[in-house]
């Protein structure tokens, strides 16, 4: 399900798995969150910053109020 697209990047309180990173992105950006996690998930595969990034995004992404 997803939620209207956000105008900035923020977690979502409902719909989250981990941390709500990649649901945020994907409201964010108009795609589906299950497909934002699986190009996470695909890129975690190749050499990179991948986790240093997503606990970064988890840091510095506010929760939504609602």
């Amino acid at each position: 399900m997803n939620m209207p697209q956000s105008r900035s990047l923020v977690r979502p309180r409902n719909g989250k798995v981990i941390a709500g990173v990649c649901a945020g992105l994907a409201d964010r950006f108009g795609l589906g969150r299950n497909t934002v996690r699986l190009l996470f998930v695909l890129s975690c595969l190749l050499p990179g910053p991948q986790f240093v990034i997503y606990i970064v995004l988890w840091i510095i992404m506010p929760k939504t109020d609602y």
